[in-house]
């Protein structure tokens, strides 16, 4: 064959463009199947979380010093006395946290109270409840926060006096990809989630509708 025949052989020039957009073709694929996959385990996350609250705010509060009476505590220049209201300020933002194999909850703002003991049953049915829905979520990625919600009332004779918001927080999970075949160390973070309802029960180990 000549070489002005050669430069004119058009044959295989298919199979050439066809490569040529292949692998755009196949990252659009992927793409599209992983921005699938985002937002299902964005919403698999957030439910978890929904659960975890419900959970939460229906078993022991796990700070069990927020059972203390809240008679006597001076809430501004007000001390309060029994059948008082207990005001919000009356409760700075207890956080409850296991990053590293231990139990701890801490609060900058609650002078005059004792959070311990722990209640670490109270925190393993929280946890255990979101497990259910995402399994990837682990103790490290889960934090539950008590504050004051100017509900409860000081000296209640038929339970605990305070009835705290109760938020549930999930954050540090990451997405993994399938295009990793293409970049293999692309990992992305999933936005935190969060969950807040007002604590109704605070005792015992599951509400019966769970």
């Amino acid at each position: 064959m000549s070489d002005r025949s050669l430069l004119s052989d058009e044959r295989a020039s298919g199979a050439a463009e066809f490569a040529l957009v292949l692998i755009p073709l196949l990252m659009m694929l992927f793409g599209i199947i992983d921005g699938g996959r985002w937002l299902w385990e964005c919403n698999q996350a957030e439910k978890a979380t929904q659960f975890g609250a419900r959970v939460a705010v229906v078993t022991d509060v796990i700070p069990s010093g927020l059972k203390a009476t809240f008679v006597g505590k001076t809430v501004g220049s007000v001390t309060l006395t029994q059948g008082d209201v207990i005001p919000a300020a009356a409760l700075g933002t207890v956080t409850c946290s296991k990053p590293s194999g231990t139990l701890s909850c801490s609060c900058a703002a609650c002078s005059g109270l004792t959070l311990t003991p722990l209640v670490t049953t109270g925190w393993d049915k929280i946890v255990a409840r979101m497990q259910l829905i995402d399994p990837r979520i682990s103790e490290s990625n889960v934090v539950v926060e008590y504050r004051g919600s100017g509900l409860g009332y000081a000296g209640d004779p038929s339970g605990m006096d305070i009835s705290p918001l109760v938020t549930v927080r999930v954050s540090q999970l990451t997405f993994q990809p399938i295009t990793t075949f293409v970049f293999p160390s692309l990992s992305l973070s999933l936005p935190d989630f969060a969950t807040t309802l007002t604590a109704e029960d605070l005792s015992g180990t599951a509400d019966q509708k769970d």
